[in-house]
């Protein structure tokens, strides 16, 4: 006899999750669909990011120059503070061995003075506070007394000066280490996004840059007269290295970052300016007007100064832009210039 049972039919909770899966699953495939012609980011948004970067690079770059320069300064105080105390501390033998030469003299003789041995048993120092000996000593010991005192003073001072100077020298290294992993990193960043683009991007890239630095160098051309005579011959050493390599730290004769080359350009002029922007932005005259700035002049751009080149004429600069570029003409209203400085 056939069986007239219904069919189970399905729960309500399994035919729920199912319809929910389903759901799910035609969301994900949407969501994938849409999302995948935006993984690669375009041209344009590739050449924003890679600018920031290499700001930022540069922002780094400046502090790892600064704190070179201060690494410099500080060996060089502390070679001389060293050089110093060698030479001090020979001058005291000297004075105490005078002395020692007094004292034998007097003892062969049979009047050696009570007060000459406290000194060659004791602390100078403590002998000299004691006003009411000075009349045992003679005119020459006394002399030679006080010259010790100073110039133990002396030396325990350029001690502690140069043991300070240590302290600050292994501190600025710390800071240079710190400073030049932060421009390493931003450069490889950077690199990692310009390697999204293709061979024929990058080329379109660097071809629209060639273009528009040869129309600045062209609107320069016809610029009016430097500022000063050592403002010229600075410009025309500057001028000398367009094409020349940026390279981050490098300040000459071959490549170099933006504060690099202007120093380099000055030093040749015979002229010597601080090695980093924000300093040089310091070093002379300031122009805060545009249509002011004369050939030759510096022009700091940023905030925080950390970029520095040459006003060309014509609303054009000549400088050493970043890293993947060369030392060129650019337009001035490509940064945000801050004001000139003429040397």
């Amino acid at each position: 006899m056939a069986s007239h049972r219904r069919p189970k039919q399905p729960s309500r909770t399994r035919v729920t999750v199912l319809t929910t899966a389903a759901a799910a699953a035609v969301v994900l495939s949407a969501n994938a669909a849409n999302a995948a012609p935006s993984e690669k980011p375009s041209v344009d948004e590739v050449k924003t990011k890679v600018d920031k970067l290499q700001e930022e690079a540069e922002q780094a770059s400046e502090k790892l120059n600064g704190a070179t320069e201060k690494q410099d300064k500080l060996q060089k105080q502390i070679d001389t503070l060293q050089d110093n105390v060698a030479r001090g501390q020979e001058e005291l033998n000297d004075l105490r061995d005078g002395l020692g030469s007094m004292a034998t003299a007097q003892y062969r003789t049979g009047a050696i003075d009570p007060s000459v041995q406290l000194f060659l048993s004791a602390d100078p120092d403590d002998y000299l506070d004691k006003a009411s000996t000075m009349d045992q000593l003679s005119n020459q010991q006394v002399e030679t007394l006080k010259k010790v005192q100073e110039k133990q003073r002396s030396l325990a001072q350029q001690r502690e000066e140069a043991s300070e100077k240590l302290k600050d020298l292994a501190d600025t290294r710390t800071e240079l280490a710190k400073n030049k992993k932060e421009v390493q990193a931003k450069l490889a960043e950077a690199n990692k996004l310009l390697n999204t683009l293709t061979a024929a991007e990058q080329a379109a890239l660097d071809a629209k840059e060639a273009q528009a630095s040869t129309a600045a160098q062209a609107a320069a051309a016809g610029a009016g007269a430097p500022a000063s005579g050592r403002a010229s011959s600075a410009y025309a050493a500057a001028q000398s290295k367009l094409g020349s390599p940026y390279v981050y730290g490098a300040s000459g004769p071959s490549s170099f970052d933006c504060s690099g080359l202007t120093s380099w350009a000055f030093a040749q002029a015979g002229i010597a300016i601080p090695r980093t922007s924000q300093a040089q932005a310091s070093a002379g005259t300031r122009i805060y007007s545009q249509s002011d700035l004369q050939v030759g002049d510096l022009v700091i751009f940023y905030s925080d100064q950390h970029h520095v080149g040459f006003y060309a004429g014509n609303g054009q600069v000549l400088h050493a832009p970043r890293s993947g570029t060369v030392v060129r003409y650019e337009s001035i209203g490509n940064m945000p210039f801050q004001f000139g400085v003429r040397i």
